[in-house]
């Protein structure tokens, strides 16, 4: 049997990290992408040395040619693709009115544009196969409730959802599921910033805010990014043709 291919963006750390080492632990070739070659290389030794496939990809899909040559790369090295993961994200911690400009383009950029140019690149390979395939968003509970101090992380990630709606209606007449994982309070380096840059904006201790957010999860703990990872992997899973057009939190209980 061919092995599946997927490709994951902002796989060199956190959660997409633990993305990639989970469906290559599930089987699957993949293709990391980030922005930082060291950090790719770094992912990529543990997928192998553990016994799977994994290849590099550095660039910034934020850039719709980024995207078209991670195609590419999943064409010519693999000769298909069934799995998208578009992961790439980051945060920016301030009131709506006190964002910059350069801010607010950088982060539509990277977490809303990342995206549409993956549903835009993507599907073309996974239709060479006739096998249907599955791309997968980052939202966030950010993007179910606009957040204090988050809003234009808020807007980028509530807008992830009506893509996931949109896209999912368009593309379902060629068995590519569309579907999105929302998680909370995930114990990574970008939770590291956003808990320093509340603490500065905010004038509260270092680390108060992200344990006031922990303190409300109803299963009492943070986030690791394996708990997002085993979201996506059910989401992966091509014996799930009859799930699509689904953003789903996986946040320990804190948005329901």
């Amino acid at each position: 049997m061919t092995k599946k291919v997927a490709i994951i963006t902002g796989g060199g750390q956190g959660i997409g990290e633990g993305i990639a080492l989970r469906l290559a632990k599930d089987g699957y070739s993949v293709i990391i992408n980030g922005r930082t070659q060291s950090k790719l290389d770094k992912v990529a030794d543990k997928i192998k040395t553990a016994g799977g496939t994994a290849a590099t990809f550095a660039g910034d899909v934020s850039d719709r040619s980024v995207n078209e040559k991670l195609i590419e790369k999943a064409d010519s090295e693999f000769g298909r693709l069934d799995v998208f993961v578009a992961n790439a994200g980051i945060d920016w911690v301030d009131t709506v009115e006190g964002t910059p400009q350069e801010a607010v383009d950088n982060v539509l950029n990277i977490n809303l544009k990342s995206q549409i140019w993956a549903l835009q690149t993507a599907p073309k390979l996974m239709r060479k196969t006739n096998d249907g395939g599955s791309i997968i968003l980052a939202s966030s509970i950010a993007g179910m409730e606009g957040f204090e101090m988050l809003g234009i992380y808020s807007a980028t990630k509530f807008a992830t959802r009506g893509l996931v709606q949109a896209s999912a209606k368009e593309l379902a007449v060629d068995k590519i599921r569309v579907n999105a994982y929302n998680p909370g309070i995930v114990l990574t380096p970008m939770w590291d910033e956003i808990d320093a840059r509340f603490s500065e904006r905010k004038n509260v201790p270092l680390g108060s805010t992200r344990q006031a957010f922990i303190d409300g999860i109803l299963l009492g703990r943070g986030e690791e990014p394996e708990d997002v990872a085993k979201l996506v992997s059910f989401w992966a899973g091509f014996k799930l043709y009859y799930i699509t057009a689904h953003s789903i939190a996986v946040d320990g209980g804190i948005k329901f």
